[in-house]
């Protein structure tokens, strides 16, 4: 069974900082880019950041760029994203996804799912 499990989401401040964990098992990351998105309250699926394979490659939202950080530890089958100077309009159930380097903007691009981590950030 192919499982994808996010951790770290809490409630927070604005301006204070959360580092979001995504573990896998049933699957080997090294194999996949790597997403994450999110869904605030009322809203759609959002993009927010991808990683390719290797790690060398990242992409961002042009709403966390430069306050999200996407990595990867692929000896650990993990991948994560470190969230500073946090907004309230960051509030959103965080999902990470796995999936081949492409339209990562897409959610259709990727192949697996985790359940989401509550990310809530109070003004």
């Amino acid at each position: 069974q192919v499982q994808l499990v996010e951790s770290g989401g809490d409630l927070v401040q604005a301006g204070d900082s959360l580092r979001l964990s995504c573990a896998a098992s049933g699957v080997t990351l090294v194999r996949y880019a790597m997403g994450w998105f999110r869904r605030a309250p009322g809203k759609e699926r959002d993009f927010v950041a991808a990683i390719n394979r290797g790690g060398e490659i990242t992409k961002y939202a042009d709403s966390v760029k430069g306050r999200f950080t996407i990595s990867r530890d692929n000896a650990k089958n993990a991948v994560y994203l470190q969230m500073n100077s946090l907004k309230p309009e960051d509030t959103a159930v965080y999902y990470c996804a796995a999936g081949p380097w492409g339209d990562n903007n897409s959610p259709s691009t990727y192949r697996y799912w985790g359940q989401g981590t509550q990310v809530t950030v109070s003004s």
